[in-house]
């Protein structure tokens, strides 16, 4: 159910399908990728996923496809690109601080379940609207970006009880 490789891996083990039944937590953190396999959702009960520090300069869409997958963990990667519907509505976890974001997709709005989503260390300079709609949001870490006001929206989410904001131009 559980497995941790962190050996300086360039390419997806493809051995690790012998698990898409089972797998419930995959950790590649600590290693070279810079992509995921596009059949990546066989891992259909994968609950929890790690690929930090690594080289992926996206959030791979495959994820959208994971209906289980409720943590994320993308930090310190070189992510750029965050495309519209790349993650599963189950996602109550999403950890993308160090990367170089500069715009979060309107979709983000979507993740009615996220609570705790940690955004420091990118190039972020605004939030869009429909993150309003993250009501059950209760932490959230966006120091170290651009934002030049604080994004006054956070203000009516009802959960919020742990914001950092420091690092900010504002």
């Amino acid at each position: 159910t559980y497995i941790k490789i962190a050996e300086g891996l360039d390419s997806f083990p493809e051995e690790l399908y012998t698990l898409e039944d089972t797998l419930e937590v995959l950790d590649l953190s600590d290693n070279n990728l810079k992509s995921l396999p596009d059949d990546f959702d066989r891992f259909r009960k994968l609950k929890r996923v790690f690929i930090s520090n690594n080289h992926l300069d996206h959030i791979p869409t495959v994820f959208a496809k994971l209906k289980s997958l409720s943590m994320i963990g993308l930090r310190n990667n070189k992510i750029k690109i965050f495309e519209e519907n790349s993650l599963p509505l189950s996602t109550r976890w999403l950890i993308l601080t160090e990367n170089q974001l500069t715009k979060l997709p309107e979709s983000i709005g979507d993740l009615v379940l996220l609570q705790k989503c940690m955004l420091s260390g990118n190039q972020l300079s605004f939030l869009p609207k429909s993150f309003s709609k993250c009501t059950n949001l209760e932490l959230l870490r966006i120091a170290a970006n651009k934002f030049t006001t604080f994004p006054t929206l956070l203000l009516s989410l009802p959960k919020l009880s742990w914001l950092a904001y420091s690092g900010n131009p504002f």
